[in-house]
């Protein structure tokens, strides 16, 4: 007699971010369309197959900012959860260096998803709405940081 198969565990999603300090102020998106949430994260986004982390960072920074960037290394490792809907992700947070495109000039992405971008010193985070929380120290210090399983906010 065979086993009945066994169905696929799901497994994370992948996603990678660019943390960019442009005179001294960090990079933010806000990805609601329609502005229905006033969270921020860092620019960036799914990983696909077939393409490095660094080329899938360029992609997607530049989707969602316009803008063109060099990958530096790796400074965070971020989980985000929703156990009830089954979801989990995985961030790897890159610092990044400007290549071209103007942060301070007009910008509309493509596909409607992003509809701002900010620009936040370390003390304006705090009073911004941003995940993961530990998204200032990865931006403003020097250590590699892991923030395990975090909850996912909308």
């Amino acid at each position: 007699m065979d086993n009945p198969p066994v169905p696929p565990r799901p497994t994370p999603r992948l996603a990678v971010r660019g943390i960019l300090l442009i005179e001294d102020r960090l990079l933010l998106v806000n990805a609601y369309p329609g502005r229905r949430s006033d969270l921020l994260c860092a620019p960036g986004g799914g990983v696909e197959p077939h393409a490095s982390l660094p080329e899938n960072l360029r992609r997607e920074f530049h989707e969602e900012t316009g803008l063109e960037i060099a990958v530096g290394a790796p400074c965070l490792v971020n989980e985000f959860h929703a156990p009830g809907r089954g979801f989990h992700q995985v961030d790897i947070y890159f610092r990044v260096d400007l290549v071209a495109g103007d942060p301070f000039g007009p910008w509309t992405d493509p596909e409607g998803v992003v509809n701002r971008r900010v620009l936040a010193s370390r003390t304006e985070m705090g009073g911004l709405r941003y995940k993961p929380d530990s998204l200032p120290d990865a931006a403003w210090g020097t250590d590699m940081i892991y923030d395990p399983l975090e909850p996912l906010v909308r």
